[in-house]
């Protein structure tokens, strides 16, 4: 976006609370654009950034991080990502002081807790678990072997409602995130089963609104004696962390409605999402000129750095799915060009104009990452931001290659549960750089670690707990097999 002509968000002359902010929100971001917009002006400033997130983790979290009690493995999750992405490794100590940490939370019915000694919840068991697979380790001591499978499955079922949807704990509500974060968590740990995934599909579909985006959840409504599927209809406003959850889940499934397919049940496996309608909600979440390419989380809000993750981070997931994002059409590139973007970017969004707002307008002068400014950064913003910044910079595909290389060195039977789980393990680590993808703003010392754009682990993290809980082999990466 450089030195081009930035303009203001069309407005209809009746000033709002929502167009003032807006305006108001486009005067700060535009006071952040460095007059000269070299490679120099581009700098992601690491060391700072590391300090910020070491001394969360060496020396504590200030006093206003109590309101997350209940996020204790969130909070561990986030810091430890946020290392690995920046390229930087734990000592074998430290690594044993996460692990140890993300343990004391373990549920003593399955599941992990918000923090010691408090009630399983979905979203702090992915967390944990993905810290595991950062810090952790097969063996005595390893957090790995420590984690009750065989509890953590029993209540997830306990969970699972009729209509393919799961609560997110005993007696809470359904929402999207812990139905993405139980599917994280059951492929991670070969936890998946027919029983578990049945009448899922279903329920991700019916939770796309009339904007294309996904919300929290459905309404489901009974009737009739099929007991398999129920109607639904869409409650709630498309979100962005909404989305990524349903498209994130809906990219988990795959192998499942692979596996109805090949043993004759397509029947079971016709339900459909509107790619159309989703593609054209996560375009227009990407904020204009004085919005510097940012992304916003709902329709009519202000840009948000989290969001170059939960909707930046989507645009892989469709690419998974066979929806073209890149090249670009004539018609998105005459919309870039409108804008401002003269990148000779080829995707339907902005690559560049993301990783610039993430670079100008994210960053903290004293270390890492916010929404936007003037506000302070946290281990979540730095996390998430660092996570859009690495799916901005890779074009990270699903190898056709590489998956049937893995499944070639599959071990195993021919029941229905076990080709779920052999199309499982194949799909989640056929992910790879695409050679030549990539799209490095600034100079090249900006360049962080490629982030699985399911799990939001490094794929040597991913592969490596999956190697151990599934107990198979995959080949080595070389471009032979990519």
């Amino acid at each position: 976006m450089g030195d081009t002509v930035r303009k203001h968000s069309p407005n209809d002359s009746y000033p709002t609370p929502t167009s003032t902010l807006q305006e108001s929100t486009e005067r700060i971001l535009a006071s952040h654009v460095p007059i000269n917009t070299t490679e120099a002006n581009h700098e992601l400033k690491k060391n700072t950034h590391v300090q910020f997130i070491a001394r969360a983790m060496l020396q504590g979290l200030p006093s206003k991080y109590i309101s997350q009690d209940a996020s204790q493995p969130w909070l561990m999750f986030w810091i430890l990502e946020s290392f690995s992405i920046l390229q930087v490794g734990l000592d074998p100590g430290n690594k044993q002081r996460a692990i140890d940490t993300v343990l004391a939370c373990q549920h003593p019915d399955g599941g992990f807790g918000g923090g010691p000694a408090q009630s399983a919840h979905l979203l702090p068991t992915y967390a944990a678990v993905c810290a595991l697979a950062i810090a952790g380790r097969p063996g005595p001591g390893g957090g790995w072997d420590d984690i009750d499978r065989d509890k953590m499955y029993k209540w997830f079922l306990s969970l699972k409602q009729p209509d393919g949807s799961f609560l997110v704990s005993h007696d809470a509500e359904v929402d999207v995130r812990g139905l993405y974060c139980l599917l994280v968590t059951a492929t991670l740990l070969n936890l998946l089963t027919p029983e578990l995934l049945e009448s899922v599909p279903e329920f991700i579909a019916a939770c796309q609104s009339y904007e294309g985006g996904f919300s929290s959840a459905s309404l489901p409504y009974f009737g009739g004696t099929d007991t398999s599927r129920f109607p639904t209809s869409c409650l709630g406003e498309a979100h962005g962390g909404y989305t990524f959850s349903c498209l994130a889940s809906w990219v988990l499934v795959q192998p499942y409605l692979a596996a109805l397919r090949e043993s004759g049940e397509s029947e079971k496996a016709s339900v459909r999402i509107n790619f159309k309608s989703l593609l054209r909600w996560m375009v227009n979440m990407q904020g204009g000129g004085l919005d510097l390419g940012g992304f916003k989380g709902r329709t009519n809000k202000l840009v948000d750095g989290c969001y170059a993750w939960w909707v930046g981070g989507c645009f892989p997931l469709l690419e998974s799915l066979g929806i073209a994002v890149e090249p670009a059409t004539d018609a998105a590139q005459s919309l870039n060009s409108e804008e401002g973007w003269h990148d000779a970017d080829d995707s339907l969004y902005s690559r560049q104009g993301l990783q610039e707002y993430l670079l100008w307008a994210s960053q903290h002068p004293s270390g890492g990452l916010r929404d936007k400014p003037p506000k302070h950064p946290d281990a979540y913003h730095t996390c998430y931001c660092l996570s859009g910044l690495s799916s901005a910079q890779h074009r990270t595909i699903v190898s056709e290659g590489r998956r049937r290389s893995i499944v070639a060195l599959w071990e195993s039977g021919d029941e229905f549960t076990d080709l779920l789980r052999k199309n499982a393990f194949s799909s989640a680590l056929a992910w790879v750089e695409e050679d030549g993808g990539s799209k490095v703003v600034g100079l090249n010392a900006n360049r962080v670690n490629a982030t699985h754009p399911v799990f939001n682990l490094t794929n040597t993290h991913a592969e490596g707990m999956m190697v151990h809980f599934y107990g198979q082999k995959v080949p080595p990466r070389t471009k032979t097999n990519i």
